[in-house]
């Protein structure tokens, strides 16, 4: 179906399940046009496949995706889908994609380990389901020099682990973010694989043109109480982001002999956590 190559990799691991793997691990899975796309289009020949009932997206190697692709990643790629131009283009292109899978018939399940950070959230939150490794290690740390793409922090945490999460950028564990409501359930790492296939496969056993409908009723639930009008206009709220100061420092500091690297780095130093505790991540 797909080449070791290419940017998503596709399977059936049973009937009625199609699983779909961000295929970039030396990159730590990180969102950049091709990966966004090969998702969308693969969930949306999915959603098309009388063949398939559900859905499950991984990531490759030791973590589900460490976010978008900050450095040369997009180059020479066109964006996997046309957003209107203008201010606030960035965050709006990617939340109409996130969000998208929520207007899909079938039911798409988010399969998280390891790193699971900004944009990474982000997909993984545009899921109908998120099941999650014990140890996975799940944060915005963006929020330390901008404002988040898509806020859905204080719709799936509640206010108080919303406001903590969008005021230190910390990063939570999988058991954390099953017990704060951003996942459903959380089981050891070595036993993600099996529990997300045989969740499915219960899934799955739902007749889709019921299933679909029982999709639509929480999500529509979520619209009336103001979802996704809250996520579009946070959109124009980080859109403000990059003309403050701060942000603009950290953007000079990304063209300085440290690069992007550094500028990571020393934005997460006095904090003691992601690239500060570790380098290559």
């Amino acid at each position: 179906m797909t080449g070791p190559s290419d940017p998503v990799l596709l399977d059936d691991p049973v009937p009625g399940v199609r699983r779909i793997t961000l295929n970039r691990p030396d990159k730590r899975n990180a969102l950049n046009h091709a990966v966004r796309g090969g998702i969308i289009d693969a969930l949306r020949a999915a959603d098309a496949d009388d063949d398939v009932r559900v859905s499950i997206v991984r990531g490759a190697g030791d973590c589900f995706s460490a976010g978008y692709d900050l450095g040369d990643g997009n180059e020479g790629l066109e964006p996997p889908w046309f957003t209107a131009a203008g201010e606030g283009y960035w965050p709006r292109h990617v939340t109409e994609g996130w969000m998208g899978i929520w207007d899909l018939a079938k039911p798409v399940i988010a399969q998280v380990h390891g790193w699971c950070l900004a944009g990474g959230s982000e997909l993984a939150t545009g899921c109908d389901l998120v099941y999650v490794a014990d140890d996975a290690r799940i944060g915005y740390p963006a929020v330390r020099f901008g404002v988040p793409d898509m806020q859905f922090h204080a719709w799936f945490m509640g206010m108080r682990a919303a406001m903590e999460s969008m005021l230190t950028g910390d990063w939570m564990s999988g058991e954390e973010a099953v017990r704060l409501g951003w996942a459903n359930r959380s089981v050891p790492a070595e036993e993600l694989d099996d529990f997300v296939v045989a969740r499915a496969e219960r899934i799955a056993l739902v007749p889709p043109d019921i299933a679909q409908l029982n999709k639509r009723t929480v999500h529509r639930a979520m619209d009336v109480m103001g979802l996704r009008t809250a996520i579009r206009a946070g959109t124009e709220l980080c859109s403000l982001a990059i003309h403050q100061p701060s942000f603009r420092a950290f953007i000079e500091g990304s063209h300085q002999e440290g690069g992007l690297t550094g500028a990571l780095q020393e934005r997460d130093e006095p904090f003691g956590d992601y690239r500060a505790a570790d380098p290559d991540s």
